[in-house]
């Protein structure tokens, strides 16, 4: 068996998805995202230069020893291009080898954990009075489990996270439209004086059985983070996430001295080299790499194991950034997972995607039920890509009051 052929795609509705499609001798495809938010053409242009023409006339099942081809061959490794072009590919084969074998992927690691997997959605309001509201609205959808992010009454622009728009703010998607990004400002002090009261009021208001989450997104320096983390032990939260940037893999030490909160990182995080210090000494609870940025099913797979053995559990990243062929392949691993914590779930659910991608996975009450189709469980519709094509955007940028670059 050969690999014949492989097109990268790019665009989607309201998103660039970078989309893998690669073709074989037998007439079976596979199906991989290499989307990297905002960088969108330089993982596709890496795929059509240099790995595509590599992938021709080898054997997709051997999906091992072309991961190493490309990783180790490769004289500068790591790094979200490289990631992502690998992941796709990843991805693809593995879709390839499920169905060969007529069987959906999880089977391919051993079968299924768990019927369902818990997701959280994400709430937010410019006040806490609409963050109420948003946070109302998913629990009545069913979810379980809501990220919460609010403004900080002073903060001369909205938080991370937060919309401003009256009729928004149930569904928040950040715009990312504009080459130039978007500047926010930041200020530690308010945040950190405000935000413990808010998430208290929250945990009054719904009760004890909500899981909350809140999403510091790197602001906070180490010392800041234990502060913060100290002051929210009484709310009893799910997680906080990213309290402080994790480059540095001994920053969250001080944290943990401090602080009993659970603490989930890594969805910027491209390889096990850049957490496998955190997992080691149980710095985290929860460890939010993507199948895409950290290299495909085949490294994911690896870093679950490794967290798996030190109590940690997965909590995987799932920004609209990632195409249902990302979000399916982390539904199948979260099925298959024996150290799965939850599903992060922010997918524009909309006819136009749908189309896209055709799927027979389901979401019910706040819960992800993964497909049985062979593979992946995904389809690509090339007709309907050609609606779409690449319109660039950034990331927003963060800056302190007196014009200090910060952490985003």
């Amino acid at each position: 068996m050969k690999i014949t052929d492989a097109k990268v795609f790019v665009g989607g509705p309201g998103k660039n998805y970078v989309t893998l499609k690669i073709q074989t001798d037998q007439g079976v495809y596979g199906l991989g995202d290499a989307t990297l938010n905002n960088r969108e053409t330089l993982p596709a242009a890496y795929l059509n230069d240099y790995l595509i023409p590599n992938l021709i006339g080898l054997d997709p099942r051997n999906s091992e020893d072309i991961w190493q081809f490309f990783y180790r061959g490769a004289y500068f490794r790591k790094g979200p291009i490289a990631m992502a072009a690998f992941g796709a590919i990843d991805m693809a084969l593995w879709d390839i080898k499920a169905k060969l074998a007529s069987m959906p992927l999880y089977q391919m690691f051993g079968g299924k954990s768990r019927e369902g997997a818990l997701l959280y959605a994400h709430a937010t309001g410019a006040d806490l009075e609409a963050l109420m509201d948003s946070i109302s609205h998913y629990v009545e959808q069913g979810y379980k489990a809501v990220r919460v992010q609010c403004g900080v009454p002073g903060m001369p622009t909205e938080s991370y996270g937060v919309s401003h728009a009256a009729d928004n703010n149930k569904h928040y998607i950040t715009d990312f439209s504009g080459i130039r990004p978007k500047v926010e400002i930041w200020d530690t002090d308010r945040y950190m004086r405000y935000m413990p009261d808010a998430l208290m009021a929250i945990r009054e208001r719904f009760g004890e059985q909500l899981k909350i989450l809140h999403d510091v997104h790197h602001r906070l320096l180490p010392r800041e983070a234990a502060e913060f983390a100290k002051t929210l032990e009484p709310v009893g939260l799910f997680w906080l996430e990213d309290p402080t940037p994790a480059e540095d893999q001994d920053a969250l030490r001080l944290l943990r001295q401090h602080s009993t909160v659970p603490v989930a990182i890594g969805e910027v995080f491209n390889s096990i080299w850049e957490c496998n210090k955190l997992i080691e000494h149980e710095l985290i609870d929860f460890i939010r790499v993507a199948v895409t940025y950290a290299g495909g099913i085949t490294h994911v797979k690896r870093i679950v194991d490794l967290a798996g053995l030190h109590h940690i559990r997965t909590g995987f990243h799932g920004a609209p950034s990632h195409s249902p062929l990302c979000m399916a392949a982390q539904a199948h691993l979260n099925a298959w997972a024996p150290n799965f914590g939850i599903q992060e779930y922010l997918v524009l659910d909309t006819p136009e995607c749908d189309a896209l991608f055709p799927s027979t996975h389901r979401v019910e009450s706040g819960m992800m039920y993964v497909s049985d189709e062979p593979g992946l469980g995904v389809d690509f519709d090339e007709n309907e890509a050609k609606k779409y094509s690449f319109k660039p955007g950034s990331h927003p940028v963060v800056r302190l009051e007196d014009g200090t670059l910060w952490n985003y």
